[in-house]
């Protein structure tokens, strides 16, 4: 069925309208502006909260040069309603199409209404739904069926008879300039084959095999019927196996011998447009020209171009077997099979092959070769397949590609020899780089032709926090039960999670609770909101009963409006009839103003929120190029030799990039570039570096399930990045482990950020709130916050496990930092450090001014004395002298400010380098420990005596406040009536001595030389310390 799109905007509601009536009132309606259409809604009189609840619809055009993709909403007074002569203006607002949602994710948004000019007067709100929905185009009405006539006048009534009803020839339907162009134009189509019966099908025929094809249209005079196109590859991957590399073995892939275990003889060629085979010789050139490998600049601008030979095998016909033919292609120190063909009408393969061409013997000869296996095994060896016929092509005559250029269209070859007299090939090769569109799904020899090493992008699932609250319940009691007070517990649960709410007793049989409980769903709604009722007993709960919701009935929204509750009948749980049990009071909602939280929220890559409707324009892209790795160590045994399979996982964002997987390199070349869009330059990209384990099974592991091993990984903030920049660096990959840190090699990667917005928008995000204001409206708590990563960690894993190739469970979780959050000694002595180095600056300011105070250096002290005398006497210049020197320094740290690569793992920092191998042992221990006893117990006693160092010093902290407390609580009657009494003797001064002479004085009795002071502490630092705390109270 034909569809449509269509956009609805349903005008709900507007709030705290002007008055423009001059009653105090104002009558208002909406007129709504959409790609040259206009529509309005009826005029509410006198009412400034105006209701309409009235449903828009607009067509959605296609892209215009006249029309922008933009809503425009304004909204008039009446002139009808009240004294006034014209519309007043009320407010208008433009909503792009990127706030646009489809059906079923609509919510209610207030959007405040914006000025027309800078002087206009606009207040209110007005609420709103915006959607697409795509509605079904009915088909057209049949035609009436004519009139039965008498037979003298159908002669006469033909021409009158609609065209439906008649079946002229062509030549009489048609305009004399309408048929000489399609015969001109036929002239120039090919023929199809059933307009040439005297040509038999080629693959049962046999003259066919005795004319070569015809020159440059070799393609064009043989078409493919429509029912023989070739199918998905989808449905080929789930019928079909994956090319197989010979040899079988996986150490001597690349070393392989570059000839045919059966020798071909000559092979002929006719003129055709394309690459032309050759006449195979008895040795292979191995040079190539350098102006034939002269690649066109690639738009991966950011990594290494990695030219490839590219060989897409279509189709055969004419092949005399009843087999599953193979494809056997040989370049360079290459030998690849095909998987076996499907049968149709022809022998499809539709498989693309992609040929590393940077290895310096690379051929270039070009071999493809078609073979028929006798016993139907597609493993089987070369030599006991029939030899049907092949192909050579001579590589310095294949054309070169770029992305730009349009694909090379595959054309039909003889193949020559072998058992096929009359058979065909229909291929295509070409020379390009990885930015080829046929790259990615190709069959590549740096990755063994292993379908799960394929480079592929995944996103996230949308995810959202939905709010239940329990408010209460009523009849869950028989009436017959008497009055005696029974504790009551409801428990919700999604999936995997359960949350319980605070015991409720009564003795009514009507608890109540007015609790909140937060559950993180993922799209597509598919799951169940179970709600069970329970009586809290000694033996344990016992079930009254139980709801059950789905979660696409469910109201969504964008704020803390109120949203309406429901009453849900509660069935019996232990009988499969459905009987009352009483009801419960709920509130539900999707909250789509909170971001959730799949990071750290000191790491996160995304702050948006969840509804569409909240996202703000991107304020630029960055471009991430992953060049490679170098010195990687070997992390697994294949055949008794070590090796490391390697592939990256970048992720920012819900997007989600995974490389291609590189078999047996320790130096693997990747260089694949990708683009993510930026909301918030205050973010962070997260590049992790995988060992795969499926490629092939390691030794001494057959059957046994392994998981991806870690080798590192790297975290860039995006605020660090200049605008327009590439920075290209080499990053160490570390990992930390109980046996200490392990260097495991280093990561290549190249990184771009490009502004799209203007620049006062991009520094303008500077000022805006990290999360959404729903974060702040509602905000939830640290230990709830844990609780809902936690959950969302596990649904973001559990999806992208399903993917194909799956991302493992494991590379989730490290790149999400899932377990970071678990105690370790180490981190706390890195804290402290970090905290020592935060106040390192106060303490070197406190210094000088003590060595100001002793006049070690008299001409800076001087200086000062200057400097005390000007703020005194003019204290107008303190702020802007602040704010200068805080500019003069900042100007001169630009000149020292750091060269270096762009900020990564710091070993030193972290105290990777020198912590105890205990200490890491703890910090890896599983939670409850794993460890002995003795292990346990000591490691019990180390954190108390760092306990009691934190005791003593939260203590003294206290005692200083308390200290402060007493001086005005006469806890100690002396020294409050000492302090209380200089209070006043201060004040009557200040009231008679002006301030600036008080000031005057004091700094300079606080600077004065050191042989008018005493060694003694001052006392007013004495007559602190003896003041009382509550010290001497705690047992």
């Amino acid at each position: 069925m034909a569809t449509t799109r269509k956009l609805i905007v349903e005008v709900v509601d507007a709030r705290n309208l002007l008055p423009k009536d001059g009653h105090g009132s104002s009558s208002p309606y909406v007129q709504v502006d959409y790609y040259g259409q206009r529509k309005r809604t009826n005029t509410v009189p006198r009412d400034i909260n105006p209701t309409w609840n009235e449903v828009l619809e607009f067509n959605v055009g296609k892209p215009s040069n006249v029309f922008e993709d933009i809503v425009e909403l304004h909204v008039y007074h009446d002139k009808n309603y009240g004294p006034t002569r014209r519309n007043n203006f009320l407010g208008q607002i433009r909503l792009s199409s990127s706030q646009f949602v489809h059906k079923g994710e609509e919510a209610l948004i207030y959007f405040p209404l914006e000025k027309k000019y800078l002087l206009s007067w606009i207040s209110g709100d007005i609420g709103l739904k915006v959607y697409y929905v795509d509605a079904v185009v009915p088909p057209p009405a049949p035609p009436a069926p004519p009139a039965p006539a008498p037979p003298q006048v159908v002669e006469e009534a033909k021409p009158s008879v609609p065209p439906e009803t008649q079946k002229p020839s062509e030549s009489e339907s048609k305009p004399a300039e309408d048929v000489s162009k399609e015969v001109e134009k036929a002239d120039q189509e090919p023929k199809p084959e059933e307009a040439a019966p005297a040509e038999p099908p080629p693959s049962e025929g046999e003259k066919a095999s005795e004319e070569p094809p015809a020159p440059a249209t070799a393609e064009t005079e043989l078409p493919l019927p429509k029912e023989t196109e070739p199918t998905s590859t989808a449905a080929a991957a789930e019928e079909t196996e994956e090319a197989v590399l010979e040899p079988k073995d996986r150490i001597e892939t690349m070393s392989a011998a570059a000839s045919v275990s059966k020798p071909l003889p000559d092979v002929r060629f006719a003129g055709i447009n394309g690459p032309q085979p050759i006449k195979r010789g008895l040795s292979f050139a191995s040079d190539v020209s350098s102006e034939s490998m002269t690649i066109e600049r690639s738009s991966f601008d950011l990594v290494e171009k990695m030219h490839y030979l590219f060989v897409r095998v279509v189709k055969a016909r004419g092949l005399p077997t009843n087999g599953r033919p193979v494809v056997k292609i040989s370049v360079s120190n290459y030998h690849v099979r095909s998987k076996p063909a499907r049968k149709t009408a022809f022998f499809e393969w539709d498989q693309t092959f992609a040929f590393n061409r940077e290895s310096p013997d690379s051929s270039s000869i070009l071999e493809v070769s078609v073979w028929d296996p006798p016993n139907q095994d597609p493993a089987s060896d070369v030599a006991g397949l029939n030899f049907l016929g092949g192909i050579c092509f001579d590589v310095t005559e294949i054309p070169l590609r770029d992305p730009p250029d349009s694909p090379l269209a595959p054309q039909w070859y003889r193949l020559e020899e072998g058992g096929a007299h009359n058979g065909h090939l229909m291929l295509a090769t070409w020379l390009g780089t990885q930015a080829d569109e046929s790259f990615p799904d190709a069959w590549k020899t740096d990755t063994a032709g292993n379908p799960k090493s394929k480079s592929k992008v995944y996103q996230s699932p949308k995810l959202w926090y939905l709010r239940a609250t329990v408010v209460e319940a009523q009849d869950v009691l028989p009436i017959t039960t008497s009055l005696k007070e029974v504790t009551f517990q409801v428990k919700a649960q999604l999936g995997t999670q359960i949350f319980k709410t605070k015991t409720s007793v009564t003795g009514t049989g009507t608890p109540s609770w007015n609790e909140d409980l937060l559950f993180v769903a993922a799209e597509p709604f598919s799951d169940q909101l179970i709600f069970t009722v329970d009586i809290r007993q000694p033996k344990g709960p016992l079930s009254i009963g139980l709801a059950r919701i789905p979660l696409t009935a469910i109201e969504r929204r964008v704020d803390d409006r109120k949203v309406a509750s429901r009453w849900v009948s509660l069935d019996d749980p232990n009988e499969k009839k459905r009987a009352y049990r009483g009801r419960l009071h709920l509130q539900l909602c999707f909250d789509g103003g909170y971001h959730v939280m799949d990071e750290a929220a000191h790491l996160c890559s995304d702050y948006r929120p969840t509804a569409r409707q909240l996202w703000k324009p991107p304020v630029g892209t960055v471009e991430l190029g992953i060049i490679g790795c170098k010195n990687l160590i070997p992390l697994k045994t294949v055949n008794g030799k070590g090796c490391t399979d390697a592939y990256c996982v970048a992720k920012y964002g819900p997007k989600w990039v995974r490389t291609r997987t590189v078999t047996d390199r320790m130096d693997p070349k990747w260089n694949e570039q990708y683009t993510f869009k930026v909301y918030d330059p205050c973010t962070v990209l997260t590049i992790g570096v995988f060992d795969s384990s499926d490629v092939f099974e390691t030794d001494g592991s057959k059957g046994a399930t392994h998981s991806d091993l870690r080798i590192g990984k790297v975290r860039i903030r995006i605020s660090t990045l200049a605008t327009g920049k590439v920075y290209r660096n080499t990053y160490p990959l570390f990992m930390l482990s109980n046996m200490g840190m392990k260097k495991m090699g280093e990561v290549e990667i190249a990184i771009r950020f490009v502004r799209m917005s203007p620049t006062l928008d991009l520094l303008h995000v500077y000022s805006q709130s990290l999360l959404p204001l729903m974060h702040h409206v509602k905000p939830l708590g640290m230990a709830q916050q844990d609780v809902l990563r936690k959950t969302t960690v596990n649904i973001v894993a559990a999806h992208l496990s399903r993917s194909e190739p799956p991302l493992r469970r494991e590379v989730v979780l490290y790149m999400l930092d899932a377990d970071s959050q678990s105690f370790s000694m180490r981190k706390v002595r890195a804290n402290w450090c970090r905290i020592i180095n935060v106040i390192a600056g106060v303490i070197d300011i406190a210094r000088w001014v003590d060595n100001t105070r002793s006049w070690k250096n008299p001409t800076a002290t001087i200086l000062v004395h200057a400097l005390l005398v000007m703020l005194v006497w003019f204290p107008d210049l303190i702020v802007p002298s602040l704010a200068f020197y805080v500019f003069v320094i900042g100007a001169w740290n630009y000149r020292f400010r750091s060269r270096d690569p762009l900020p990564h793992f710091d070993p030193k920092l972290s105290l990777a380098d020198t912590v105890d191998r205990e200490e890491l042992d703890e910090e890896f221990d599983t939670v409850p420990s794993s460890r002995s006893a003795d292990v346990v117990k000591m490691r019990y006693d180390k954190l108390r005596a760092v306990g009691m160092r934190v005791q003593t010093m939260l203590g003294y902290f206290a005692t200083q406040g308390e200290r402060v407390q007493a001086l005005v609580t006469w806890r100690d009657p002396r020294a409050t009536g000492i302090f209380v009494g200089l209070c006043f003797i201060v004040a009557m001064i200040l009231y008679l001595v002006p301030s600036k002479m008080v000031a005057m004085a004091f700094g300079f009795y606080y600077l004065r030389h050191p042989i008018f002071r005493d060694r003694m502490p001052s006392p007013a630092l004495n007559f602190f310390r003896r003041l009382p705390s509550l010290t001497d109270r705690i047992m």
